[in-house]
């Protein structure tokens, strides 16, 4: 049984080529290659990663070592994660506390990744404030 009406037109496949046009609309000092890049939004530093053999896609920031994080800290970023990160995270990996956006690339449309981009740069940016990755909070109620 199909619930929907109309069948939504399929979309565009993300590649690493559409996805280098995109990141050269965000930023003009690109740096890297397809699969690969490095760029700021509002000066902080993110990193794109693609693997398209296993139809992956991570937007990245890096924002402060682990070793500088206690053990209440690594409680309120939880707490973010279940509510007011949506759909960016707080995750730890070799060392680093990181804002992180994960996707299935060729799934990927264009205002999924504009979204990716803009909260994992807002959930940086609100580390030790708000630990918000936009002005919505979904409380999981």
């Amino acid at each position: 049984m199909n619930i929907f009406k109309t069948t939504p037109p399929a979309p565009t496949e993300m590649t690493n080529q559409r996805l280098s046009e995109l990141i050269g609309r965000m930023d003009t000092d690109v740096k890297g290659e397809p699969g690969y890049w490095q760029f700021a939004v509002r000066g902080r530093d993110l990193l794109v990663l693609t693997d398209p053999a296993h139809n992956r896609m991570r937007i990245m920031a890096p924002i402060i070592g682990q070793g500088d994080l206690d053990a209440e800290d690594l409680e309120i970023l939880l707490a973010a994660n279940f509510g007011r990160a949506l759909d960016a995270k707080y995750a730890l990996n070799d060392g680093v506390l990181w804002s992180l956006y994960m996707h299935p690339l060729a799934e990927l449309s264009e205002v999924q990744f504009a979204d990716g981009v803009e909260q994992v740069a807002t959930l940086a940016d609100n580390f030790g404030g708000s630990f918000a990755s936009s002005n919505l909070s979904f409380s999981g109620r």
